[in-house]
This record gives C-alpha cells, structure tokens and sequence, in this order.
C-alpha cells in the first residue's frame, strides 16, 4: 500500500484545486436529504466533500493519501468551510469497521472501484441513507481511467453491487448509439438503504 500511496501523493502534491464534482452528485443533488452526515470515500482533492458542506452536512473526506487530505483540508479553509478529514486505507478491515461505526446519512464514491468493500458501503449507510456513485467502466473508447480492467466496472455491476437497495438512479450508455454525444465512459448510481 505504500506505494500505491506514495503515488497517489506525488500526484496530488502539484495540484492547487479541488477536483470537480461527479456528475452523479450534481444531477442528482434533488434526492439529497435536507441535512446530514456525508462521507466523500476515495476523496481525492475534495470536491464532493466540500461541495456537501457547501450544502449544510457534516463533511467527511476520507482519502489514502495524505497529501490530498492536506489539500482538502487547505481548501475548505480558504472556503470556510468545515471537512473532517482523514487519512485512511479503506482497504483495511479496521477502517471498514470504522466507516461502520461513524454510520453516514450519504456515501459519495467517485472514480474509485474496490469491490470487496461495496457490504462496508452499505452497512455503513444509516436507514433512508443514499450512495452516490461513479466510476469508470470497461467499455469505453476514450481512453480515460484506469489501464487495468480490474478497476473498470463490467456491463450493469453496480446494479449487482447494490442489489439490496434501492435504485434511484442509473446511468450507463456504453456504446450504443451516437457515441459523441452523451455520458459514455463511465456509470453512475444512487442508491438508497431502505
């Protein structure tokens, strides 16, 4: 995991900019509940995490690298706002168990695909509790995302993923049709624990 970490530091160590929100997020804000407590998992330079202070939830971003939670935590000052961050390996049982125990109103996951903890997801999320995701999938030409397909999701995965919830939303287009117009590379849900 060092490496992984390592890398993912030196990546975030030139950027001065909260990456953009995911598009799941921002076309689906609507379904959001009026309050709550929201984690940005895999948050990377915290754009869904500061877009949901923004917005009146208590904040987590919760990312592998520290360098990002660094930034995170420098952006959300210069916008007064108020993120918990943390530097955390999800990938860990112990921070899975931890996820469990703060228990979120909304789990935002985007451009991120660890499958083994989609039931950590779930459980995590309070009753009436949303998961917002998006991430890149394995048909596709454009050439965005990840090389290895492992981290790609197949056709229609995330409805496997979060069979036991309720879909609210799902976007996935593949390669069908025009392929220069609409949302091709990737797929996005939002689910809700009932």
């Amino acid at each position: 995991m060092q490496n992984i970490r390592k890398k993912w530091n030196n990546r975030y160590a030139a950027v001065h900019v909260p990456n953009q929100v995911i598009d799941v997020l921002e076309l689906n804000l609507h379904l959001l509940p009026a309050q709550g407590k929201s984690l940005d998992l895999a948050c990377g330079l915290g754009g869904n995490a500061l877009r949901m202070a923004e917005l009146g939830f208590e904040s987590h971003a919760w990312d592998l690298s520290d360098s990002a939670i660094d930034k995170v935590e420098e952006f959300a000052q210069e916008r007064h706002l108020s993120v918990a961050t943390r530097q955390s390996d999800i990938s860990q049982d112990g921070q899975q168990i931890e996820m469990h125990k703060e228990g979120f109103d909304v789990i935002i996951v985007g451009h991120f695909l660890l499958r083994e903890i989609v039931p950590s997801l779930i459980s995590a999320l309070r009753p009436g509790g949303l998961i917002y995701y998006q991430t890149f999938v394995e048909e596709d030409e454009s050439g965005n995302g990840p090389r290895n397909s492992h981290f790609r999701l197949r056709s229609n995965e995330l409805l496997k993923l979060f069979s036991g919830l309720s879909i609210r939303y799902y976007r996935e287009e593949g390669l069908l049709g025009d392929l220069a117009k609409g949302f091709r590379n990737e797929a996005m849900l939002v689910a809700q624990k009932q």
